[in-house]
């Protein structure tokens, strides 16, 4: 089969190799599945650096979310099992987490669906508790986690305010339902925050970014808010200062959506249930801004490395050899 493999840690343009490889072996309570489509995270990326929290020994294969399809022919959602990852044509995974991919949603979607609304779900209700009618701030709202938090405040009746970067992905939030768009490049976060609020500020703050658009969440943040740490997509690690949440009364929350495999497996069962409902009800629809062949996988992770993709980008196995 061929699979994209990584040999030295570096950029994924650089360091991804498309080679023809044995297909992988399941060991116990594994399956083996073929990649209907995988969809790249921005983990992929932090892999092929080296800089993710799980380190697969080298030559792994990148790919942590996928839509596949079991030997006896059901499509379902997975996270293959490292080093062999889903930007390959064949993977495995943990058959006890197999979770069965949304008829509403085609290979692409689904494969889509999983870590990024996941992640949404778990952000905003479990750790934040977002309520119907309060303000939501999403950094990145164009992007892949972003969106997804998009559509799920909207579906749970929250204000959102979306902030991008460009007129591009001012566009995209806008068509993905904001009620209002910052640009960060252009316009001054915490005034327009501020202003839009009545001078509250935001009760809920979904941060996928760190960095500047930490410290101006801390300062857009409404009394008895909370800021839901995601990750880091800017490359800086922020340093809250503690006496000014004490002092302005708001929470600092952080999600590490992986940990619910390991401490409460059936919750993220659950999550799937209410995911497909909402799919079900057109509330919520992965944004895939491109599908492109296994054969420009290396690029297209390049591409999310680097920032500049809206939405989701899917590589789908349509016409690859089997």
């Amino acid at each position: 089969m061929q699979a994209w493999r990584v040999h030295e840690n570096g950029e994924p343009g650089e360091v991804m190799r498309l080679e023809e490889i044995d297909r992988p072996v399941p060991g116990a309570g594994q399956v083996l599945l073929r990649v209907r489509a995988a969809n790249i995270n921005f983990p992929d990326a932090l892999l092929c650096r080296g800089q993710y929290q799980i380190r697969p020994p080298l030559p792994f294969t990148p790919g942590v979310e996928i839509c596949g399809e079991t030997e006896d022919g059901r499509r379902v959602i997975a996270n293959p099992a490292l080093p062999h990852g889903g930007l390959a044509e064949y993977v495995v995974a943990d058959e006890v987490a197999l979770l069965p991919a949304p008829e509403a949603l085609d290979d692409a979607e689904a494969a889509a669906l999983h870590i990024g609304y996941q992640t949404g779900v778990f952000g905003l209700h479990r750790r934040a508790h977002l309520q119907e009618g309060e303000t939501l701030l999403v950094h990145a709202a164009a992007g892949g986690v972003g969106s997804a938090a998009v559509q799920l405040g909207k579906a749970a009746g929250a204000r959102v305010i979306g902030v991008v970067g460009g007129l591009e992905k001012a566009a995209v939030a806008r068509e993905l339902g904001c009620d209002l768009v910052i640009d960060r490049r252009a316009d001054d976060i915490v005034a327009a925050v501020k202003e839009a609020t009545g001078g509250r500020g935001a009760d809920v703050i979904f941060d996928p970014v760190g960095g500047d658009a930490y410290a101006k969440s801390a300062k857009c943040v409404a009394f008895e808010g909370r800021i839901v740490i995601v990750g880091f997509a800017s490359g800086s690690v922020p340093a809250p200062a503690l006496n000014h949440a004490l002092v302005k009364n708001y929470s600092i929350v952080g999600l590490h959506w992986g940990l619910y495999a390991q401490k409460d497996p059936a919750s993220i069962v659950r999550c799937h249930e209410q995911l497909t409902r909402l799919a079900a009800d057109g509330a919520i629809k992965p944004l895939i801004s491109e599908r492109v062949p296994l054969k420009d996988a290396a690029a297209a992770v390049q591409r999310v490395a680097d920032g500049t993709t809206t939405g989701r980008v899917v590589v789908t196995m349509d016409g690859a050899a089997r």
